[in-house]
C-alpha cells in the first residue's frame, strides 16, 4: 500500500463507499460526507489527492476548493459531478482543478487518473528533480 493520501468529498453514501473499496487497496482514503468534515480532515492531514464533488449538502464543491486553496493546499483535485453542463472552465483552470468527471462515473477512468495523479506523475517529478 502507497503512503498517498487521498480525500474523498461525496454525500452518497453508495459512491462514497464504492470508491472508498476500490481505492484502499492501494492509498489511504479519508472519505467525508461534507464539506466541514473534509476541511477538518485537511488541516489533521497532509493530502495528496482531492476528490470532490460539486454539490455538497452544506456547500459547493468550487467553494470547497477554494479555501482548500486558501489554507495552502496546492495538490491535484478531480472534480465530479451529476450536473456537467454546470461547470464553468474557467473556474476550474483558476481553480487549478486538473480533472472532471460526470456521473454516473465510470469507476475505470476515474482509476486511470488517480492512478496517472498519485503513481506516475509523482513519480516523474520526483525523477525530473533529481536530474
Amino acid at each position: 500500500m502507497s503512503d498517498k493520501k487521498v480525500l474523498f468529498v461525496e454525500d452518497d453514501d453508495s459512491i462514497r463507499k464504492t470508491l472508498f473499496l476500490i481505492l484502499q487497496e492501494r492509498y489511504k482514503v479519508h472519505p467525508v460526507k461534507n464539506g466541514q468534515e473534509a476541511l477538518q480532515k485537511l488541516r489533521k492531514s497532509k493530502i495528496d489527492l482531492v476528490i470532490t464533488d460539486l454539490k455538497l449538502p452544506d456547500t459547493d464543491g468550487l467553494e470547497l476548493i477554494e479555501k482548500f486553496r486558501e489554507y495552502g493546499y496546492q495538490g491535484d483535485v478531480i472534480l465530479i459531478s451529476g450536473f456537467p453542463e454546470a461547470i464553468d472552465l474557467d473556474i476550474l483552470r483558476d481553480l487549478s482543478i486538473g480533472y472532471f468527471f460526470a456521473k454516473p462515473l465510470d469507476l475505470h477512468e476515474l482509476n486511470n487518473a488517480i492512478e496517472y495523479i498519485l503513481d506516475t506523475k509523482l513519480w516523474h517529478e520526483k525523477r525530473i528533480a533529481s536530474i
